[in-house]
């Protein structure tokens, strides 16, 4: 006679989940999630970028990136990476660390390794946090605070990197106003194949040789000085690793200095690269939630996807946005952006005002006709 261990259930017994199989209680066998190629890909190049780094005497360093918050609580953005200690100099007075060197180009920012895994202490105010990056050696973390609305610094280092100051732009919790931005094609004019574009931009282009749009900059000036309460975020597909240019190319064309929120170009578990439009979806709604008083002015282009995106976010949310300001491109633009897009998503966000022209002069007329610039601004704030 066989033992109960051995006997097998008739054909009718329904099939055992309980974890032990009748046969010694053998776990079950677990299905691995499998892992896409480009990810396999990704992380073998990481450990040779990380080995010749090493190698070559690189050191941890941490590249600090414009933060934003309110008075309770910051989102502290940087990235930690093994670069050349060449690259960056301490301030001989204050001790923190200076950006990478000025006239990099893109390239180097995309060949320096990232560090996984690191932890990173951000000192604000005297208190210490402890963060850590994610593969990408990216730290995107918010941490509990107590200041006042405006700009501050905090301080980040990482092991035995030289600290870095990273900017935080302190908005008040109930901020009537504020301006989401995109960049390619919005505040600078980039006349280049959409495929190519973000190699280009990325690996051989630096900010010197971009083009700014005109009259953006005068324009976003403007809703400064009419609102100075109001902050100006950047949101874009660009990847971490050119933040440093975007900034430079920011600040040298007088735009208002603002948080740059940009993505991850790695491999995700099923897909080559990360959806950029996806990622504005998620940073909008991000917006949404952690401003929910404020109302936002969305700048973007008519090249395929800022109209749609835009007009997405103001279905689900119309009572945070203030308007929808499209720049639109000229016919040679429209060619290499892929086209413009095809519908009319403003006839499906009743109530929410679209401004539509070709440069920063035709959209400052029209906001000014809304009421969102003073004709002759004076500091105020609201909407």
């Amino acid at each position: 006679m066989s033992s109960t261990s051995d006997q097998q259930p008739s054909d009718n017994s329904p099939p055992d989940t309980s974890g032990a199989t009748g046969r010694g209680d053998v776990p079950p066998v677990e299905v691995k999630e499998r892992t896409h190629f480009a990810m396999r890909i990704d992380e073998t190049w990481l450990s040779l970028q990380t080995r010749l780094a090493l190698r070559r005497g690189h050191v941890e360093t941490v590249i600090p990136y414009t933060g934003y918050g309110t008075t309770s609580w910051l989102r502290v953005l940087a990235r930690v990476v093994l670069a050349d200690p060449r690259d960056s100099e301490p301030v001989p007075a204050a001790g923190p660390l200076k950006p990478l060197k000025e006239g990099m180009r893109g390239w180097r920012n995309f060949t320096s390794a990232s560090v996984g895994g690191a932890v990173v202490q951000v000192e604000v105010n005297g208190t210490t946090h402890e963060v850590t990056t994610d593969r990408g050696g990216v730290v995107d973390a918010r941490i509990e605070v107590n200041l006042e609305p405006g700009w501050h610094t905090v301080r980040l280092h990482s092991g035995g990197s030289q600290v870095a100051d990273a900017p935080m732009r302190v908005v008040d919790a109930h901020a009537p106003f504020g301006v989401v931005s995109d960049i390619d094609d919005t505040v600078m004019v980039t006349a280049l194949p959409r495929p190519f574009l973000a190699a280009w931009n990325s690996f051989v282009l630096d900010e010197h040789a971009r083009t700014p749009t005109p009259g953006m900059a005068v324009l976003y000036e403007r809703i400064t000085r009419t609102a100075p309460s109001a902050p100006v975020l950047y949101l874009s597909t660009g990847a971490w690793n050119v933040a440093p240019t975007l900034t430079r190319f920011l600040s040298r064309n007088l735009y208002p200095a603002g948080p740059k929120l940009l993505t991850d170009w790695g491999p995700t578990r099923d897909r080559w690269f990360r959806s950029g439009q996806d990622h504005k979806r998620t940073s909008l709604e991000r917006l949404a939630g952690e401003f929910p008083e404020t109302k936002w002015l969305l700048v973007g282009d008519d090249g395929q996807h800022d109209e749609a995106i835009y007009a997405e976010f103001a279905q689900r949310h119309p009572a945070n946005v203030r308007a929808i300001a499209i720049r639109q491109l000229s016919a040679g633009e429209a060619v290499l952006a892929g086209g413009r897009s095809k519908n009319a998503p403003r006839d499906t966000t009743p109530g929410i005002p679209w401004v539509y022209a070709p440069d920063g002069a035709g959209m400052s007329e029209q906001l000014e006709e809304m009421g969102i610039i003073d004709r002759d601004p004076q500091p105020r704030d609201g909407s």
